[in-house]
């Protein structure tokens, strides 16, 4: 969010029909930042092209700017020339993807989010004492289809509390759940009441599994969306924390919400009855984003721009090993 300014408050024109509460903090976490940045120091320092499976993170503008760079998204390896540089998404990958890389001989970056990396360590712990793990998450997202490769046969998948009923364990004495990071915090909660109704002895995970960024976007929002009539959320509908953000609101009290990728996306008669709107956006947006959905705003009235901090995030992760290790012997090169 360096050079984006938002000032407190904003003196209304005389046309002005509205206010805006602009969510802190919004936008980019610390592991979606280093994601990014790795594809970008990427390109620099090898040269396009530089291979990306499955979106870096799932943000379409983005995407699109890296490809802009040289960089070339695919499904999977078997797309990516022999020898070729691959970088793998924040979002993780199963074992079998490090396997399949090295057959064909990939230079590997893997930008998996360390909170990510978090969840695959406990699933190989947990697993290794034998326990079933009841991974809380949204099947087919690519978080849990890369969780799920760590222990396929000690996992079972239990997409929210009404799925509850369908699931069976070995044991109800050695059973332990785990989470997708970037869900509702409150309906994970739900879910794992309903889970442990039915298994009393369910253990927790020995930290929680919901990244800090999504917890805390979510808390600014519910701090926002009773005072508002509409609340926008600037994400891509891939993206499950933005996707979130949305229910977030409207469980809050936000009269109606949106998720819009960009500004273009908004209906003009969402403004209609509207005095205040509540503006932020999911974990993988860049902040330009959300200045274009403010300007739009601004330029139909609503043009007292108030930013309500909740909390202040000064989290931040190191570029992956692999690529520091290249930086670093080549700044030493020429040196």
């Amino acid at each position: 969010m360096e050079g984006m300014t938002y000032p407190a408050s904003v003196e209304p024109a005389a046309s002005s029909r509205g206010r805006v509460l602009l969510a802190k903090p919004r936008g980019y976490c610390a592991g979606v930042d280093r994601a990014v940045q790795t594809v970008e120091h990427a390109l620099d320092h090898y040269g396009a092209p530089v291979y990306v499976r499955k979106q870096i993170v799932h943000n379409l503008h983005v995407v699109q700017a890296l490809e802009a760079r040289g960089a070339i998204f695919v499904e999977e390896n078997d797309e990516v020339p022999e020898g070729s540089t691959v970088v793998f998404s924040a979002h993780g990958v199963a074992p079998e993807v490090h396997e399949q890389a090295a057959a064909r001989r990939l230079k590997t970056i893997d930008a998996t989010c360390p909170l990510v990396t978090k969840v695959h360590h406990e699933v190989r712990r947990f697993a290794s004492d034998d326990y079933d793990i009841l991974l809380i998450g949204h099947e087919g997202h690519e978080e849990v289809v890369g969780t799920s490769g760590e222990a396929p046969e000690n996992i079972t998948l239990v997409d929210g509390p009404e799925s509850v009923s369908e699931v069976t364990v070995r044991d109800p004495e050695k059973v332990v759940w785990l989470s997708q990071t970037t869900l509702s915090v409150d309906e994970t909660m739900q879910t794992v009441d309903a889970l442990r109704a039915k298994f009393p002895l369910l253990q927790s995970p020995p930290s929680d599994d919901i990244c800090y960024a999504t917890q805390n976007r979510q808390a600014a929002v519910k701090v926002i969306a009773p005072q508002v009539q509409l609340f926008l959320v600037v994400g891509s509908g891939n993206s499950s924390n933005s996707v979130r953000m949305v229910e977030v609101a409207l469980a809050a009290g936000a009269t109606t919400a949106y998720l819009v990728e960009n500004a273009t996306f908004i209906d003009e008669a969402w403004l209609e009855g509207v005095e205040t709107v509540g503006l932020s956006s999911g974990a993988s947006v860049p902040e330009i984003l959300v200045q274009e959905v403010s300007t739009w705003l601004a330029e139909r009235g609503f043009d007292d721009l108030q930013e309500v901090s909740h909390t202040e995030e000064r989290l931040t992760f190191a570029l992956p090993q692999e690529l520091r290790r290249d930086l670093r012997a080549a700044r030493l090169a020429g040196a």
